[in-house]
């Protein structure tokens, strides 16, 4: 077995959804790796087959587009799935690889396959999501006995994950400030909107209270509220319609800087509940890096790191008080936000997350043939034994 030579990725996510921490490592990572990014099928088609998608340098996604009605890495497409895979891998020659995952639903797609080792970004606590199907418990336990590496989206995961496995490190999503400072220029589809603006971007899901952007549009009619994003999981007829609220849909990851520099206040509206237990927004760090203010309600990854620049309320009144105050500041208490928010995105970046992955990566690699382990231990063993072990049956 020689060095890794390129990096296979089951992700539950799609390369061109919102542009997030799997694009922003793995675009960095496939400077050192190729790429394999695949994909959740596309269901219901006319054939079984994969689509080829040159999708960044070094980076190809596969597409599944296949014939079954499942949503999902779902078990009833296992069998076509892992065919079509294997067959792909055999054809580009793709050997001395890693398989990455980021959602453990995708693990039994790859028990056919023999990689030189397993990596698990944890960026979210998918079992806490709105649908999210029974296995996946089963299915992370496995995948925690199966890796080599794991990584966590943030300090609430971490400390959930950390004595699940040895190898666990915390990587709290980060920016690229240089891209967000690009945009000076305001957004078209807003030029013509009044100010004040309030502004979030991000998807729009379970994870958002739309009471409290409801409640904040209410008490201040004279404020505009714009909210960019894809409308996903819910029924777009609850986001709440006013004559000041704006919803503009997805927007490209190119467009995010006009936007987010042309708002006079940023919100980080979240519900607290299971589905926002462990998240860590990144659009907090991208407003930061367009020097724009923020107010959130208390999640647990915002509060801790960044409290002290971005206040934390947890209602309309107490979000509408907060915004006034910033839109109210003095220019010499401006300048002190915008010092310490400069300070913030001075230390974060990217790059420097995708490195020191890359180096932990490489070292898990080094321990594997110092001690001369064979290519991974058998997924389908450790689906066989966490799903034995959840049914109560011992594990043999």
């Amino acid at each position: 077995m020689g060095p890794m030579k390129s990096l296979v990725v089951f992700s539950h996510l799609r390369w061109n959804f919102v542009y997030q921490r799997p694009q922003h490592l793995l675009t960095r990572l496939a400077q050192r790796w190729p790429v394999i990014f695949i994909e959740e099928p596309m269901p219901n088609a006319a054939e079984d087959r994969i689509e080829h998608i040159a999708a960044a340098p070094g980076v190809e996604v596969w597409r599944p587009h296949l014939r079954g009605a499942a949503h999902g890495f779902h078990p009833d497409h296992k069998a076509v799935l892992q065919k079509l895979v294997s067959r792909c891998i055999q054809e580009q020659r793709i050997d001395d690889y890693w398989v990455w995952f980021y959602t453990p639903m995708a693990l039994p797609m790859a028990d056919k396959l023999r990689p030189e080792g397993i990596i698990y970004d944890c960026m979210d606590e998918l079992s806490m999501f709105r649908g999210a199907p029974k296995q996946l418990i089963d299915q992370e336990t496995a995948l925690f006995k199966a890796a080599d590496v794991v990584f966590t989206g943030g300090r609430s995961l971490y400390n959930a994950k950390k004595n699940r496995h040895p190898n666990v490190h915390c990587f709290p999503s980060s920016v690229d400030a240089l891209h967000f400072r690009q945009g000076t220029q305001d957004h078209p589809l807003q030029k013509d909107v009044a100010r004040p603006r309030l502004g979030y971007c991000g998807v729009i899901d379970e994870r958002i209270n739309l009471d409290l952007i409801a409640g904040i549009a209410d008490a201040r009619p004279d404020w505009q509220i714009v909210m960019v994003g894809p409308v996903v999981k819910i029924d777009p007829a609850s986001c709440p319609q006013r004559p000041n609220i704006l919803w503009l849909g997805q927007q490209a990851y190119a467009d995010l800087p006009a936007f987010i520099n042309g708002w006079d206040v940023c919100l980080l509206p979240f519900a607290l509940n299971e589905s926002t237990r462990f998240i860590s927004p990144t659009k907090t760090l991208e407003y930061m890096a367009c020097g724009r203010p923020s107010v959130s309600t208390a999640i647990r990854d915002v509060v801790e790191p960044y409290g002290h620049v971005v206040p934390i309320r947890d209602d309309a009144a107490g979000f509408v008080a907060a915004c006034e105050k910033f839109l109210n500041a003095s220019p010499d208490e401006r300048a002190a936000h915008d010092r310490a928010v400069a300070d913030i995105i001075a230390r974060t970046s990217w790059d420097n997350t995708a490195a020191q992955m890359a180096d932990l990566i490489a070292q898990a690699e080094a321990a594997r043939e110092a001690q001369e382990l064979p290519a991974v231990a058998n997924i389908a063993v450790e689906l066989a034994r966490a799903s034995a072990a959840s049914t109560g049956m011992a594990a043999s």
